[in-house]
This record gives C-alpha cells, structure tokens and sequence, in this order.
C-alpha cells in the first residue's frame, strides 16, 4: 500500500461490488470507469462476485469500457457485476469447511496488475476489503451502498433513497385498501438493525404508526393509538416496523434461511396477530422484503452514485488510499474507512427525523 501524499502510477484499477445489492451500483460502477478512463486514460476490470471473483479460478472479471458504461446503466437496477455476502476470503467456503482463501485474492489482484481497487459495500463488506487491503498491502478506496443507510460519516449511502422511495410508494397503495375494509395494515421493511427506512417511508406515507429497532415499543400504547383514531372517524390504520424490532419479551422475530442461519424475518405478523387479538380490529401484515432492493434507482441515488464514483477515482489519482468517499451536507468529501466502520449510523433518538414524526402525532411505539 503506498504511503499517503507519495503518488504512484496508476495503470489499471478494479471494481467490485459487495455485500447486498441495491439500486444505483451501476450508477457507480459507470461513474468510476468513465472517470477513469477519459480523464487519466486507465485501464478498468470489473471484478465479478464481489471478492469471490479474484479468488475462484480461472478469475472472473471483465474489462469495462467506455461503450459498455452508457446511460442506460444509470436506469438499472442490482450490480453487472455480481455480489457475494457469504464468500468472505478469510472463511471461505469450500463443502462443508471454511477455509482462509486471501492468499487467492493477493494473487489474483496481481495477476490483473491492478494498482488500486474500488470496493462498493456497507460496513460489513468494508471491514473485509479494509483487511485485505492493510493484509495485503493493497491500495483501497471504498464507495458506501447500503439500503439500511447505517454506514457512519455520510449523509446517505447509495440504494437508501430508492428502498425509501419503494417504501413510501407501497404505503400509498396500501393506504386505500385499509380505508376500502376499515382494516390495520402492519408493513414489515428492511433496514437490518436500523430503522431508517422504516421512519422515513413512514412520515412521508402518513404512517400512523412507526416501530423502529432504536426505540422500546409498548404494545398497548400501539392498540391505544390504533382505537384512538376511531375519535376523528378514522376506521383504519397503518403501522409500518422494522424488520429487528423485538417482540414483546426482547427476543427478535427470526426465521432460518436455506443454511439454517438466523435471520430477521415475522416481527410483521407477530404484531398483527398481537394488535387483533387486543383490539380486535381486522388485520392484516405485507412484508416488502426484496421488493426494496430492486428496480431503477431514483434521481437521488443515481446523483450521489455518479459523485461518489468520480470522487472515488480522483482519490487514486491523488494516491489517497485506505479511504471512503461520502456525501455530506451536500457535498461530496473522503474519511478514513476505519471512521467510517467505527462510528454505525443507528437512528438518532433525539434527531430531527424522529422528533418530525412526534410532530406529526405518529405513535413511535413508546407513547
């Protein structure tokens, strides 16, 4: 890894997307390669799979080109080039064990004598590429994605705004058909343990009711809110949750994935079946899952995907590794990944955003 401020030259860069997809990685991906190559004349790989495509042999990677990056990658949704949230390199897969496969990643990066190496991904996936990079003597600059948006020291992180957006537009549709059957609709979205997206869908799609992992709910003040709207001839209610709010006993509402692996999943119709049962009101719970991934990114996402990766390529340019590009207060800067990594971005309990939906009358659960 070169030391900061001594530049090196730089002949070819790669790309790589991991972790979860999202719309507006191809924003992205677009952004860095045309930088690249019509300002410093680069060459450019895409790494396919995330990490696992400089490990697998023979590797998967492919060339990006200026003709290859049109518009039309702006509209698209997920990533060209693959992910992977399971093949970490230290524990790789391989049948039934896991193995260090790092050693595979250093020799693949070499063999496509890059010189420097974008890495597109939330925390998770930027503490593995941080790794590599410091293990491996790699130069590193990471761009964040994420529909949770809790990677620290950016305002937004790409693919949040489009899941908001999704989110909202579900609320919209959801909203007529609980008024037409004077029914509760309880809508379970993403966010992993933050419920950004679950606050801020909710106050845009008129939520009466917003549960988000960062602050205790009690259920009788949710039924309360919920009878409570009969007074100004309201028959109906929407709450919107987030995927790991707890259920009443602090325990989170899981299910097994294909592998047996935890993850969240039921705290939806956990609550609905809890809200019928104490106020009797007819129910009904919508899980969004993946819905909230796809699709074309919106202006935002697309906007700060393309900044992020012209930035990202200018901080290889200027030999200034080990670093995150970031969108804050309307600008594009770069902090140290580590920074990033260590400072989590949950929703603030006292900030704006939560002290809007007060504001509004929106029951967060705790009222």
């Amino acid at each position: 890894m070169v030391k900061p401020g001594k530049k090196t030259p730089i002949r070819s860069i790669g790309i790589l997307t991991s972790g979860g997809d999202c719309s507006g990685l191809n924003a992205a991906i677009r952004a860095a390669t045309r930088r690249a190559i019509q300002e410093y004349g680069w060459r450019v790989f895409g790494i396919n799979k995330g990490t696992t495509g400089l490990i697998l042999r023979p590797l998967e990677y492919q060339e990006l080109t200026l003709e290859q990056c049109d518009s039309s990658m702006l509209r698209s949704g997920g990533t060209m080039l693959g992910s992977t949230n399971r093949e970490n390199p230290f524990n790789f897969p391989i049948g039934d064990a896991h193995v260090d496969q790092s050693s595979l990643f250093y020799d693949g990066y070499n063999e496509l004598k890059l010189d420097a190496l974008i890495g597109i991904g939330g925390d998770g996936s930027m503490k593995v590429l941080r790794r590599l990079a410091q293990e491996g003597k790699l130069n590193l600059v990471a761009i964040p994605k994420t529909i949770d948006n809790d990677v620290g020291c950016t305002d937004s992180a790409i693919g949040y705004s489009t899941a908001v957006e999704v989110v909202t537009e579900a609320l919209d549709r959801l909203q007529p058909t609980a008024a037409s059957h004077q029914r509760v609709i309880v809508l379970e979205v993403m966010g992993r343990d933050a419920g950004h997206i679950a606050l801020a869908a909710g106050i845009a799609g008129g939520a009466d009711v917003i549960l988000v992992p960062e602050i205790q709910y009690n259920l009788s003040a949710v039924c309360k809110k919920i009878t409570s709207l009969a007074g100004f001839g309201r028959k109906f209610a929407i709450v919107i949750v987030s995927e790991a709010v707890t259920k009443e006993d602090g325990k989170p509402a899981t299910i097994p994935d294909e592998t047996g692996r935890l993850r969240y999943g039921g705290i939806g119709h956990y609550l609905g079946d809890r809200i019928n049962k104490i106020t009797g009101a007819e129910t009904r719970v919508t899980v969004l899952g993946h819905v909230q991934r796809g699709g074309q990114p919106c202006a935002r996402d697309r906007l700060i995907a393309s900044a992020l990766g012209v930035h990202a390529v200018d901080l290889i340019n200027q030999s200034k590794f080990d670093r995150m590009v970031a969108w804050k207060n309307r600008d594009v800067t770069d902090v140290p990944i580590m920074d990033a990594i260590k400072k989590y971005q949950s929703v603030d309990i006292n900030g704006f955003m939560v002290k809007t939906a007060r504001g509004l009358g929106i029951c967060l659960g705790d009222d």
